[in-house]
């Protein structure tokens, strides 16, 4: 697998890997963190251009998408009932993983290619989204509290320093 930065004639490709992980995010118990249609072509649209959407290709086709995107993030300014680890160094947060069912070593391989960037990562997601908790533990990452998104709704924030 190869991961390279999105491009337009990706966004149909990009849009079946959301919807198959919706579904993964529904088989395993949470319901509500991507309503359907989230994230829309729309945001996938904005970010192609703004440059922070890659995609994972294995033998030609769009097996895994991100968008990895420099902060600092507007909804990580204020963390209830936590601290980030550090907050003055420069991050980069990692948006929209998601992954056809199939496919293994995506979130590893979001993560070496987001470490050669930075050695400050941040991350947050859905109380019920317990494979993205796992995955997060898993590479290192640590529970720092709760972010609020710009629609009001909490979120668990985590981030790794290498």
């Amino acid at each position: 697998m190869i991961i390279r930065p999105a491009v337009a004639a990706d966004i149909p490709a990009i849009m079946t890997v959301l919807e198959a992980a919706r579904g993964i995010m529904r088989a395993s118990g949470n319901p509500f963190q991507w309503p359907d249609g989230y994230p829309t072509q729309a945001m996938i649209e904005k970010d192609l251009a703004e440059g922070v959407g890659r995609v994972f290709e294995a033998e030609g086709a769009v097996v895994g998408y991100f968008a990895c995107i420099p902060g600092p993030d507007p909804t990580y300014a204020y963390i209830e009932d936590g601290a980030w680890l550090e907050d003055t160094l420069p991050y980069y947060v990692i948006h929209r993983i998601a992954s056809l069912p199939d496919v293994h070593g995506i979130f590893q391989g979001i993560i070496d290619y987001t470490g050669r960037l930075t050695g400050n990562i941040r991350i947050d997601t859905h109380k019920d989204n317990r494979i993205m908790q796992h995955a997060l533990e898993k590479h290192g990452f640590t529970y720092c509290g709760i972010i609020y998104l710009t629609n009001g709704a909490p979120r668990l924030a985590y981030q790794r320093i290498q």
